[in-house]
This record gives C-alpha cells, sequence and structure tokens, in this order.
C-alpha cells in the first residue's frame, strides 16, 4: 500500500520534488504560501507549486500561517503518514511535526550543517564555496537542526548564478529524496546528528544586499553578482538611479587607492575596485531593458571618471 504524503512548497525549487512524489505516492494534499502581488499591475499571482498541485489535481490549502485551527484541522482530516517539506517559507510548530507517523522530512539545498536558513544557495556562492548540495533531513523544531537521513554533493561552476544552481539542486533533492524514502519507509536507513559547531546560517536577503560596495576586492563582487541572480538583485547607482548588474568579471591590477572609479576595460564599462577591476558585461539601468556592456558605453560618453 502506498504511503499517504502531504506535501509543503512554494517555489520552482519545490516543483521536481512535488512532480516526483506524485508519480509514485499517493499525495492528499498540498500546503503553500498565498498568493502574492506580483508585476507592474500588482495582480495576484499563485505560487509555481499551487500551479503544479491543480494540474495534478491535488487539493491546496494557503494560510498565512500554518497555526491556523482550519490548517490544522485540514492537515489532522488529510491524516499523512509522511509530510515532505521543500522550500516552504514557515517553521513548522510541534503540533505538525508531530502529526505524521513518519515524520516530518525537508530537502534542504546545502550540505548541512553548513548554511542552514532560507537562502543557503546564495550563501554558498557569496562564500566561494567550492561545492554545495541537498540534504535530506528529518525535520524538528530548530532552524534546519535535525537529523540527516542523506546527502549529496554537487560542484559550484565558475560560472554558476543561484538561478542556474537552484534548477540543479532541485532535481538533485527530488533525486535522492525519491532513493532515500524506500528505505526510510522500512525502518532501514539510520539518521545522523549534525554538528552543530560547524554550523553556518544564511539569512534571507534583502533587495540591499545586492547593493555593489567597490572598496571589497573585485572577486567578491563578482560572486554578489551571480549569488544575486536573478534575485533580490545585484546593482550599483548611476545617474542618481540603481543600475542592475546581471554579468559581471574580473581583472587583475588597477590602483585600489581609487576605488569606484569607472573605466573602460576591454570595450566594457568597468569599476575600480579594493582590489582588482570588476568589468560589467551586461547590465539594465533603470527604466531599460537589459544590454551588454559595450552596447552600455555607446550611450554613455560620460561614464569614465570619479564617482
Amino acid at each position: 500500500m502506498k504511503q499517504n504524503i502531504v506535501f509543503m512548497g512554494s517555489p520552482n525549487f519545490a516543483l521536481p520534488t512535488l512532480s516526483a512524489l506524485a508519480q509514485t505516492y499517493n499525495l492528499s494534499g498540498v500546503v503553500t504560501q498565498p498568493d502574492k502581488p506580483a508585476g507592474r499591475g500588482r495582480a495576484l499571482k499563485a505560487p509555481p507549486v499551487k500551479e503544479l498541485a491543480q494540474q495534478l489535481n491535488i487539493p491546496v490549502i494557503q494560510p498565512q500561517k500554518l497555526k491556523q485551527p482550519e490548517a490544522l484541522e485540514q492537515l489532522r482530516a488529510w491524516n499523512p503518514d509522511l509530510i515532505v517539506v521543500a522550500a516552504f517559507g514557515q517553521i513548522l510548530k510541534p503540533e505538525v511535526l508531530n502529526l505524521p507517523r513518519y515524520g516530518c522530512l525537508n530537502v534542504h539545498a546545502s550540505l548541512l550543517p553548513r548554511w542552514r536558513g532560507a537562502a543557503p544557495i546564495h550563501a554558498a556562492i557569496l562564500a566561494g564555496d567550492a561545492q554545495t548540495g541537498v540534504t535530506i533531513m528529518k525535520m524538528d523544531v530548530g532552524l534546519d537542526t535535525g537529523d540527516i537521513l542523506a546527502a549529496r554533493a554537487a560542484p559550484i561552476a565558475a560560472q554558476d548564478t543561484a538561478a542556474t544552481l537552484f534548477a540543479s539542486l532541485a532535481q538533485l533533492g527530488a533525486d535522492l529524496l525519491m532513493e532515500t524514502l524506500p528505505s526510510y519507509f522500512a525502518g532501514n536507513l539510520a539518521s545522523q546528528p549534525q554538528e552543530n559547531a560547524l554550523s553556518t546560517y544564511a539569512p534571507m536577503l534583502k533587495k540591499e544586499d545586492g547593493l555593489l560596495d567597490f572598496s571589497k576586492p573585485a572577486v567578491e563582487l563578482e560572486r554578489r553578482v551571480r549569488a544575486m541572480n536573478p534575485a533580490p538583485g545585484a546593482w550599483m547607482m548611476w545617474k542618481n538611479a540603481p543600475m542592475k548588474v546581471l554579468r559581471a568579471a574580473v581583472a587583475d591590477g588597477g590602483d585600489s587607492a581609487r576605488a569606484a572609479q569607472r573605466l573602460t576595460v576591454q570595450e566594457n564599462p568597468a569599476i575600480q575596485c579594493g582590489e582588482g577591476i570588476l568589468i560589467l558585461q551586461e547590465i539594465q539601468p533603470a527604466g531599460k531593458k537589459p544590454m551588454s556592456g559595450k552596447s552600455f558605453l555607446a550611450g554613455a560618453r560620460d561614464w569614465q571618471g570619479l564617482p
């Protein structure tokens, strides 16, 4: 008999896991975040998980908080053997954690205990980690502190952005979960406690986290550009308005005493940094579409100079 599972998730990262579970197990329900305003018109937009669940004809609820009585009542009515969580966005309280007989499992996008928290993929790129990965964890009341059931590493390539890593780790997490569940349900899988002394934390990112500080080394700023792509986005000020930096490269040399000076390098706009030079290969000035650095320079004759 197939186990009865409830799935909790919201963004695109959760889609491969939801799709894989639906093909193998009985999914009695899906819990996701409420619809949110999006775009210029601020019309309500459903989370990707809701859209897929509706295509799969799986019942969906969208509580503001999971502790709301009607949400808990629905969870009890679904009577899950297991709850699987992938980028849900809410903390699970003991009354939810203790509901299924097999507990709650989380598909987390890092090699725990490194990068617990809301933005592990961004944090791994920002830190210059050579690898990241996914962890299948049995959830407890802490923030990503539960015992580890399985983990799988993945390299971080020099050109990886948050977007490319999200996509690859989302599929890796789904695959690892599906490999793990049969042994877990059979009781043949030993869990391992996390080494709390090795833990690091990846907080939720804000728009200001994308601001490029040119007093820092260019290699750090290039990582920030990749880590913030596509959201919340890396940016700098140009003509009293924020300009997005979508793709960048690093060049050696320059005069670190003139940090933030605007230069032209390899026919691209560039910025002197505290160490090295950041070449702006693709940018998006305020109110305009993304463009190459070379195209930008064609219309920005006054680019070179001090900030």
